[in-house]
């Protein structure tokens, strides 16, 4: 499955959402930016077929097809849109997505749920209390359990705090998956997450050259 967003605007002048161009496909997770309050959830909605462009494509596998799009890809965490309310407990969250997604959502299936992706522990707080990380895991796993579901579109992770490292992880881990990953992010997110791939790249020069070495001397070791 493959998502095109191709000079995408919305508002006069563009003033909620500025020409974006992006894509985003399965086996990838891909970072898009937008700045402001309101151009991230724009930008969701736009990506996941929620909201029609004032300006600019969208296509799902080449057609422009958005009801296809909203049963395809789940719009995640979408402030004011998609985000639970933040005084509702992990546990409650988790009930009425099972509910949603057919899955016995009893005390017993939701504690049994949550146990298994390891956030038994996290049952009784609020979700406005949950670390980014956990807080994302769960969201996205959740969402997954939707029938028909491929993709996912992330709204502004960046807003609760902690390091882009560590849902940028759970977003590539998801594309590892097969699913279609788009994050919506702020300029500064997405300047850490470069840096961060940057070096990580660094690392494995250094390594491949150390290996080089390696074998180089035992190369010449062989032939003397």
């Amino acid at each position: 499955m493959r998502i095109d967003l191709r000079g995408v605007a919305k508002g006069r002048r563009g003033t909620a959402l500025p020409a974006t161009t992006v894509a985003f496909e399965s086996g990838r997770a891909t970072l898009a930016t937008a700045e402001t309050e309101q151009r991230p959830t724009v930008l969701g909605l736009l990506a996941s077929g929620r909201m029609r462009p004032d300006a600019g494509s969208v296509e799902i596998d080449g057609r422009a097809d958005a009801s296809d799009l909203r049963r395809r890809v789940a719009l995640v965490d979408a402030p004011g849109v998609s985000d639970p309310a933040p005084n509702v407990t992990v546990a409650g969250v988790a009930a009425e997505e099972l509910m949603f997604a057919g899955i016995p959502s009893n005390p017993i299936s939701v504690a049994r749920w949550l146990g298994d992706l390891g956030l038994a522990d996290l049952a009784r707080t609020p979700i406005a209390d949950v670390e980014p990380g956990p807080r994302l895991r769960l969201l996205t796993e959740l969402a997954l359990l939707r029938d028909g579901v491929e993709g996912l579109v992330i709204v502004a992770p960046d807003r609760h705090g902690g390091t882009p490292d560590a849902w940028w992880g759970l977003a590539r881990g998801l594309a590892g998956r097969g699913y279609a990953v788009l994050v919506v992010a702020g300029d500064a997110a997405a300047s850490a997450i470069a840096a961060s791939d940057l070096l990580d790249r660094l690392a494995g020069a250094d390594a491949d050259a150390d290996d080089a070495d390696d074998a180089l001397a035992l190369a010449e070791g062989g032939l003397a």
